[in-house]
């Protein structure tokens, strides 16, 4: 079955982009599904060298990973869209706990799936009515940086952030992997950091060198991902952060003039800025349920975010 008569690949992609933009992505970009030989050995340097701590999942389906053909029978083209998650307001007490900003709102893998869903069923429905593929919200083996790269969206900072030139990097990255040609791979844009450094001079535990991220050293991956107490290393550098870690993308050049987000699900919870360190100290397993439904907190569990408040009062 071909695409729907009379209309160019560059004809398929513009509607398809301005579909996009109507559902509240912020930007769009086309690549050609085929092994990343380029990224390949990235991954593997990273692994081997344990820099996934023991999140081994990092380590299975490693053909996949490298090959989306393998992950989507019959793929063809991997559509990669990004959605700003910046905040319109900070909070104004710079002594409080901290939680990454892409946790403020509702959880970004079922906000962005829906909208996925609506743009695979537009896709099949005005353009390609034999469509077949799968949406991709991190959460499968899918190089997601490595295709918005391909796709035209950014280029890889030395955090190893997909940096957008208008967006900066505060931004979800999701796929629609699909069996629909479009032959052409948007242009791709040059890595502007340049000699910036201050991403890997700000990470107070070292965990960064220039495009290599050491799970092992991150307080993101300690606050989130990692199941036991944490290391005395990583305390004492904690900061104030409960979950996650903004710190190399706040002192990042390419956030300073960005606009905030126009997703609406994506504002912080009004009760999350105003809590204070008692609030956070205090904070009850029914309460946690109940502030954090519709957050991507809930993944640390009430046990780990307690745990990693215990942390940051114990440094001190």
């Amino acid at each position: 079955m071909t695409s729907t008569p009379n209309l160019t690949d560059a004809i398929h992609r513009q509607q398809i982009r301005a579909k996009a933009l109507d559902l509240g992505f912020d930007d769009i970009g086309f690549a050609t599904a085929q092994r990343l030989n380029d990224d390949e050995p990235r991954l593997q340097k990273w692994l081997l060298n344990g820099a996934n701590a023991e999140m081994a999942y990092m380590a299975n389906h490693f053909e996949k990973r490298v090959d989306p053909r393998l992950l989507v029978d019959g793929a063809c083209t991997i559509v990669s869209l990004l959605s700003s998650y910046k905040p319109a307001v900070e909070s104004n007490n710079p002594d409080n706990f901290k939680i990454a900003r892409y946790a403020w709102g509702h959880d970004y893998h079922e906000v962005i799936r829906e909208k996925l869903n609506e743009l695979f069923n537009y896709i099949r429905d005005h353009h390609y009515p034999d469509l077949q593929g799968r949406a991709f919200v991190d959460s499968a083996p899918v190089l997601e940086r490595a295709w918005a790269a391909r796709a035209g969206l950014g280029w890889m900072g030395k955090n190893t952030c997909l940096i957008h030139p208008k967006l900066g990097s505060y931004v979800f990255i999701s796929e629609l992997i699909i069996n629909m040609p479009l032959t052409g791979n948007s242009s791709l844009v040059n890595n502007h950091c340049g000699s910036c450094s201050r991403c890997i001079d700000a990470c107070p535990t070292q965990a960064i060198t220039p495009g290599f991220v050491d799970a092992r050293k991150c307080i993101s991956y300690w606050t989130i991902e990692h199941k036991g107490e944490i290391d005395p290393s990583i305390t004492q550098n904690l900061n104030n952060w409960i979950f996650g870690c903004d710190i190399c993308q706040e002192v990042c050049p390419w956030n300073r003039k960005t606009p905030p987000s126009k997703e609406p699900s994506f504002s912080p919870q009004p009760q999350l800025l105003q809590m204070n360190k008692s609030d956070w100290e205090e904070l009850s397993e029914d309460s946690f349920r109940i502030i954090f439904k519709k957050s991507a907190v809930k993944r640390t569990k009430y046990i780990g975010l307690m745990r990693n408040i215990r942390a940051n009062t114990n440094q001190k």
